[in-house]
């Protein structure tokens, strides 16, 4: 699978939920201790708007001076508004020839086949945490899942760094586990 395929399929993948969470599931927690649905919700979006902004060439100070937008304030429809989004997000990341270059991101300046890399992981994990917060089915496609787990193999350590993936970035399931057990442990996930 190819990265702008693996986008498209992470985007689906939490387009997916999204349509499943009913109206009395907006405050469910969500494996994110941070977020309930909503603010998962939320993040996402900012997250996609964000990449539109990034690809475009907005100033980094600028971007930034978004991100806390409460976007879920801001709409009626955040079905619709994601799929805009995401539909913009990739056609932004699939006009680029090649996906060469630099991109000036918030957290510093990143190759954009490595920034589109991120952008399917953030999918591919949100849409498995938007699942198992409203009890959807949580089983991501096998490609996504493929490419996702080889597209961290090289960033282990940094994304053990960060601390934004639970208190371990891997370790805790077998190496045998189904690849997509193994993928959302390396996330700091815990199925």
């Amino acid at each position: 699978m190819e990265v702008i395929e693996a986008l498209k399929m992470a985007n689906t993948e939490f387009e997916t939920r999204l349509r499943q969470v009913a109206h009395g599931q907006w405050d469910l927690p969500t494996p994110c201790p941070d977020w309930d649905v909503r603010g998962l919700t939320n993040h996402v979006l900012l997250g996609t708007r964000m990449s539109i902004q990034v690809l475009s060439g907005m100033p980094r100070d600028e971007v930034i001076s978004y991100l806390d937008d409460d976007m879920m304030a801001s709409t009626d429809d955040p079905i619709s508004c994601f799929v805009e989004l995401a539909e913009q997000m990739t056609e932004g990341f699939a006009a680029l020839d090649g996906l060469e270059g630099i991109v000036e991101h918030p957290a510093g300046d990143f190759p954009r086949a490595m920034f589109c890399g991120f952008r399917v992981a953030d999918g591919a994990c949100h849409a498995w945490d938007l699942a198992r917060a409203i009890g959807a089915d949580e089983t991501l496609d096998v490609g996504l899942v493929q490419f996702a787990w080889d597209d961290a193999q090289p960033q282990r350590d940094m994304l053990a760094a960060t601390g934004m993936f639970g208190d371990s970035s891997s370790g805790t399931v077998a190496d045998d586990a189904p690849l997509q057990t193994r993928y959302l442990d390396l996330m700091g996930r815990r199925p």
